[in-house]
């Protein structure tokens, strides 16, 4: 069954009438604070934690503090999107920022490791939340076709965070003590709050429907099941092990029941219909991809410019500088042509051209690569990523109706959420065996004097010559079959892209009465 442009467009008309413009800005000016909320925290704990462990302990449990979050946040998700597409936008969006606030604060207070672990738990509960409502709450107060402008700003708050969060990180834990790497959420969440809470005016509503419990229950045992095996295979437990294959069994049956259950739901948590649009369909997928290519992009970027080009592990943000900014600037741009033009189908086809080209050329560098040929390799794939970071999330909302924005909004961020996961997971596996494999070769039994594939340019510096060369080739190595694979993988980004149906977008105007109203499933 097909989804009826025709419908789709005439739901704004439902809506109430259009804020000022002012008003629209202050708005987004709090959910980018929001958003950056979300974003910065893993940077910055992230620099945090070995001082962390100094104080707490428990180093067998210190990822569990960066699992604990994810978990939350993933598992949360979707349940966010539904419940602010049943009780309104604003409340449960207002909800989820003191839900994280109340995480931050916790974790700063935490005395033992594990209480620092549940605290993490809660806050990534209402991080769960933030990255929805933040895409909801756009769509709702924006037009589809006038949503383009402010591409560039969500582009700019995602390269702020990854550039700033180590070096602010840092900062903060050097001069003021790690429990302010969370008490520094605390003032920006509270503007965030007086300003939504001020500004934001939406429709005010209240489902009758129930929540779907049983399926909210499935999402989360089976997203749970898949990212503890992606974040524990080959790490804590063997591919190969009980625990790994329990968990993926776990998973699937899960899912696998939770998409049974949701054709039988009255209200179900994720609703099945809003696949049947095509371009949802292929925006969810290409999604995925970007997401397993980008954030194995960002594990393994510094790691070889540290260990094979000798930079500073420092400035570690700062050493992806030239991806983040293609990506940054070629977002405004397609925001912009898409605002103007209506057009935006030949921006995931560029993307996905341009981040299999990326991965390809990133897959070359060797140990003779210089700092400006791969930065000038990382900018063609931060072009690519630019052009599909925001196009995905604007394609989807615009391919359900307004009753559906928050599932759909929920839905695309969680795919992404899980191709990180499963990017992270199957790229870094690749990386390690390559790197352990070269080191066996060229230094026989060298090889366990590297836990983890991982040494900084000080570390390196201490080794004998024929060590440090045999390492820095086997991190050249990895990265190589790491990016190769990603190259692979954004071959199918491109692929999905070239079946996505131009719809036109809600808000753009008259239109011919020659063109098509509908898109095709």
């Amino acid at each position: 069954m097909a989804i009826s442009e025709a419908a789709v467009a005439a739901e704004p008309e439902k809506q109430a009438a259009e804020p000022p413009k002012r008003s629209v800005r202050v708005v987004l000016l709090a959910l980018m604070i929001a958003m950056l909320l979300a974003m910065l925290d893993n940077m910055i704990i992230g620099t945090a934690m070995p001082t962390i462990v100094g104080e707490l302990g428990g180093l067998e449990h210190l990822s569990w503090v960066v699992t604990a979050y994810t978990l939350a946040t993933a598992a949360s998700t979707p349940i966010w999107g539904k419940l602010g597409d049943m009780y309104g936008r604003k409340g449960i969006f207002l909800t989820s920022i003191v839900i994280f606030l109340i995480g931050s604060a916790l974790s700063g207070m935490a005395q033992d490791m594990g209480q620092l672990i549940g605290f993490r738990a809660v806050q990534g509960l209402g991080a769960g939340g933030l990255m929805v409502g933040v895409m909801a709450i756009i769509g709702d107060l924006i037009p589809p076709r006038e949503r383009g402008r402010y591409q560039g700003m969500m582009a700019g708050v995602m390269a702020l965070a990854m550039i700033g969060g180590p070096l602010v990180g840092g900062t903060i834990t050097d001069n003021w003590g790690w429990r302010w790497s969370f008490y520094i959420n605390l003032p920006l969440g509270v503007i965030a709050l007086a300003m939504v809470t001020i500004v934001l005016h939406l429709p005010k509503k209240r489902s009758q429907a129930r929540i779907d419990y049983l399926g909210a229950a499935l999402l989360t045992i089976g997203i749970t099941a898949i990212v503890l095996v992606t974040t524990w295979g080959g790490t804590e437990y063997a591919w190969g092990s009980a625990m790994i294959v329990g968990l993926s069994v776990l998973g699937v049956v899960a899912l696998g029941t939770f998409l049974y259950s949701q054709t039988r739901a009255a209200d179900p948590i994720m609703p099945l219909h809003i696949f049947r649009s095509r371009n949802f369909t292929l925006m969810s997928v290409i999604g995925f991809i970007t997401g397993f290519v980008m954030f194995g992009a960002v594990l393994f970027l510094p790691l070889y410019q540290q260990s094979v080009q000798g930079a500073s592990a420092t400035n570690s943000g700062l050493l992806l500088l030239p991806m983040l900014l293609s990506m940054m600037v070629v977002s405004l741009i397609a925001g912009r042509v898409t605002t103007n033009s209506g057009k935006y189908k030949i921006f995931p086809i560029a993307g996905g051209a341009l981040m299999v080209t990326g991965l390809f050329l990133l897959a070359q560098m060797d140990t003779g690569t210089s700092q400006l040929t791969s930065g000038i390799y990382m900018a063609v794939l931060g072009a690519g990523m630019g052009f599909l970071m925001q196009i995905t999330m604007l394609v989807a909302q615009n391919s359900v109706e307004m009753k559906d924005m928050g599932v759909a909004s929920s839905s695309t961020t969680l795919f992404r959420t899980l191709g990180s996961s499963f990017g992270v997971a199957v790229m870094g596996a690749l990386f390690n065996n390559r790197v352990a494999h070269e080191m066996a070769e060229r230094v026989p039994g060298g090889g366990g004097a590297l836990p983890n594939a991982q040494l900084d340019a000080a570390s390196l510096a201490k080794l004998p010559d024929a060590m440090r060369e045999a390492y820095q080739f086997a991190v050249s190595s990895g990265t190589h079959g790491a990016f190769l694979l990603g190259s692979a993988i954004a071959v199918l980004a491109f692929l999905a892209a070239l079946f996505v149906k131009e719809v036109p977008l809600k808000g753009a105007g008259p239109q011919k009465k020659s063109e098509p109203a509908a898109e095709s499933a």
